[in-house]
């Protein structure tokens, strides 16, 4: 038989026992990890004195790992192989363009909520074509460094009624806005990019945003940020560092034999814009040129100067410098550029990446000299991905071409369309990708339904080849689609104040090439995989380097530097929080 044996204690005893409960606990809670109290061992982050965006446009989430045997230590291995990285991210809207792309970034929402559907679109209460950031409220601080138009191969600015510029079109917060807010303005914003539109996306309404004029090869903003120019940018600008490009060229950084592409720099499908030829050495010309300064940014030395500017940006504006975080973000553009003009399976895109390496080692470096990457957060993606040129793809038996929307409404088919509907003028208005837009004058003029027609012009371009699908707008609003990853991609996308009437998606590895009478190799912009798929690596701050292949998306970015900094997420933000990004 077991006897128990208990020890009466004082009512004094009892007391002082209870009592000593709460501290007993809160020495637990000391000696024990984070992660026993926590589930999977996630950890509440310190602050970061800096959130470093950055943003390559253009990088097809592939194409780091394709040279990745030649790259140096300390610019993409640094995240790859410091940081977690994910494998199968994408974006999760169906029109990859650059202001679409970028604009997702900053808000974690899709373009069906924060209104970016496109780099432009048709305004029927301005009865014209949008540029996506353009405001004539709001003038360039530097005269005459509008958009030239004679000069830039980036025709969606052409669009543009002035060079005006503001995020007044973004219809929701950015992470940046969402900093400024919770700090009651001490934070500090920032962004930095060749493009207007990948500045003013990232920067946000609450920041502040400097980008490259082809027009006075200068950094330059507007009178939304600033009512004169800070003494730095001024100092800046005044040493020329664009012209310092004249009479030179862009010659390869290693010996021609090591390069994948190497023996092939010259293919048919590469344009050769203003002589600036299909092979090395690339010539910029001088300063005076027409394309002086386009040329520059089709090349590595328009990110040259984007990390030169976010330098002297860094040290001017004491980005990190005390415990209010700061953010930066830095859109680097050639990728972009490069592969619209010679195509991402190139020997000018492979030049071109490992240059871009060499280029986010020597960010990284000065970010570490200035702040430390131990205070500073780090996350890389891609506004978009990039196709394969059809020539290329055509030499391993797999059926691409180029589709031609400007002969669309004078095929034979809708010749017959309209004369059935009675019309005798244009039934479409234009084509903004990705969108058909109809003729409503037209339309009410003749009494005609809007729905009828639209589905009986979209029957019709599904006859057209090249053409995947045409998906009519009255069937995104009325939710009668089949319930598909396409389907949802575009109706990510569809915003009913400023979408099309039609959505047209081109098959794979089909699109137009043609951009104001000037041909370019690949252009992106498409559902397909190829343009969906980006980087997604977070790095600094003692990240865990780990490489994670769940299937992530874009929208998720926001929300997770939002929980790593302990703020609420953008208000259009739909992505979840990338939880391994908090474990240390």
């Amino acid at each position: 038989m077991r006897c128990l044996f208990v020890k009466t204690l004082s009512s004094s005893q009892i007391h002082s026992a209870i009592l000593s409960i709460p501290i007993v606990l809160a020495a637990v809670i000391l000696i024990l990890p984070w992660g026993a109290l926590a589930d999977d061992k996630m950890v509440p982050p310190s602050t970061p004195r800096l959130v470093l965006q950055i943003t390559v446009d253009a990088l097809r989430g592939d194409l780091p790992f394709r040279y990745y045997e030649r790259l140096g230590e300390n610019g993409f291995r640094y995240l790859w192989e410091k940081g977690t990285v994910y494998r199968d991210a994408h974006h999760a809207h169906a029109n990859t363009e650059t202001i679409v792309g970028h604009v997702t970034l900053a808000t974690g929402a899709h373009p069906a909520v924060h209104g970016m559907i496109g780099n432009i679109w048709f305004d029927r209460t301005e009865n014209r074509t949008m540029y996506n950031i353009e405001d004539d409220r709001y003038r360039l601080l530097t005269a005459g460094a509008g958009v030239d138009k004679d000069a830039e191969i980036d025709s969606t600015q052409k669009a543009a009624k002035s060079d005006g510029r503001s995020p007044a079109a973004i219809m929701v917060t950015t992470f940046g806005d969402e900093l400024a807010i919770n700090t009651a303005g001490r934070a500090k914003v920032f962004a930095v990019s060749i493009k207007d539109r990948g500045a003013v996306s990232m920067a946000g309404h609450a920041g502040k945003a400097f980008w490259f004029s082809k027009a006075s090869g200068e950094f330059v903003t507007s009178n939304y940020y600033y009512d004169e120019y800070p003494a730095w940018v001024n100092e800046w600008n005044t040493r020329k560092l664009a012209a310092a490009y004249s009479g030179k060229s862009w010659d390869l950084l290693h010996d021609k034999g090591t390069y994948l592409f190497g023996a092939a720099d010259d293919r048919s499908w590469e344009t050769d814009l203003a002589g600036y030829g299909r092979t090395f050495p690339h010539k910029f010309g001088e300063p005076g040129g027409k394309y002086f300064t386009t040329l520059l940014t089709i090349s590595p030395s328009g990110d040259a100067l984007t990390l030169d500017f976010a330098k002297e940006l860094i040290a001017n504006e004491q980005l990190g410098a005390d415990d209010v975080p700061d953010f930066l973000g830095v859109s680097f553009s050639s990728t972009d550029y490069v592969a619209h003009i010679f195509g991402p399976s190139s020997l000018e895109s492979e030049d071109n990446i490992l240059r871009l390496d060499n280029i986010l080692a020597e960010l990284f470096a000065y970010v570490d000299e200035k702040v430390g990457l131990q205070n500073t957060l780090i996350v890389l993606s891609a506004d978009h991905g990039t196709p394969e040129v059809p020539g290329y793809m055509n030499e391993f038996g797999i059926h691409a071409g180029y589709a031609t929307p400007e002969s669309w409404d004078k095929a034979p088919a809708f010749m017959a369309l309209k004369k059935m509907f009675g019309i005798d003028k244009e039934l479409i208005s234009g084509y903004n990708h990705p969108y058909v837009y109809l003729n409503h004058e037209v339309i009410r003029q003749h009494g005609l339904d809007l729905q009828q027609v639209e589905r009986a012009v979209a029957e019709e371009l599904l006859k057209f080849e090249g053409i995947a699908q045409a998906i009519e707008s009255s069937a995104l609003q009325e939710g009668k689609l089949p319930d598909t990853p396409l389907n949802q991609a575009i109706l990510n996308n569809f915003n009913p104040k400023r979408s099309g009437d039609i959505y047209v998606v081109f098959e794979p590895h089909w699109f137009i090439n043609d951009f104001d009478g000037l041909t370019v190799a690949a252009t992106h912009g498409s559902p397909w995989r190829y343009d969906t798929f980006v980087p997604i690596a977070f790095g600094g701050m003692q990240i865990s380097a780990q490489h994670v292949q769940r299937r992530v998306h874009t929208v998720d970015i926001a929300s997770t530097l939002s929980a790593f900094v302990g703020i609420k997420s953008p208000s259009g933000a739909a992505g979840e929080v990338l939880h391994e990004v908090l474990k240390r």
